[in-house]
């Protein structure tokens, strides 16, 4: 196999992103979410550390969704519409995980808005 330069494997890496940016509905609404957190921090007096938090929340959010989409991707190779049930496993981990991550953000994010009502 031939080795990929640097920047052949940026774009690819870029290209799973766009993917689920336009494919997976889920990821989507991630990115939706990830929009409002950050104008609200744009928006209100919210201290760098929180600002940190927030951004910390949305990264974990968007790579557990990619990984969510790219293992769901390869389970569906692998079994095509043949169920197994080592595969629906693997998809409701994957699938528990991207909630755990959001069940975290919005934590951030009620830690977040104590903080900016408490200096309102």
């Amino acid at each position: 196999m031939k080795k990929q330069t640097m920047l052949r494997s940026f774009m690819n890496a870029w290209q799973g992103i766009l993917h689920a940016a336009r494919k997976e509905r889920n990821f989507k609404v991630h990115i939706i979410f990830a929009v409002a957190a950050v104008a609200i921090c744009i928006i209100l007096p919210v201290d760098t550390i929180y600002r940190f938090m927030v951004m910390y929340a949305i990264f974990f959010v968007l790579c557990t969704e990619l990984i969510n989409t790219a293992v769901e991707a390869a389970v569906d190779l692998h079994c095509g519409q043949t169920f197994s049930p080592l595969a629906k496993i693997a998809k409701d981990c994957c699938a528990g995980a991207v909630l755990l991550a959001s069940i975290q953000a919005v934590f951030v994010a009620i830690i977040v808005a104590k903080h900016i009502f408490s200096i309102l």
